[in-house]
């Protein structure tokens, strides 16, 4: 793989999960295309300026995220 430090598997669950719920998402958005021939240019557009703004959002919030729903909830 790429050998990227464990310390770092945060950062890299943030880059997949963002990126795949930008491709997702962009891809429901850009459906109403797919008759048209455009779909594929108006997805990828769509994905990265999508992923390029939920990057940072998604690594920036996940600790805030993570502690907010460890104080929502209790041990077992």
């Amino acid at each position: 793989m790429l050998g990227i430090p464990r310390r770092y598997s945060h950062f890299v669950y943030g880059f997949i999960q963002s990126g795949l719920t930008c491709a997702i998402a962009a891809a429901i958005a850009s459906f109403p295309l797919v008759g048209s021939g455009h779909f594929v240019m108006h997805w990828l557009q769509a994905w990265l300026f999508a992923w390029m703004l939920m990057l940072p959002v998604v690594l920036f919030a996940a600790p805030v995220i993570r502690r907010l729903a460890h104080a929502m909830t209790r041990e077992e």
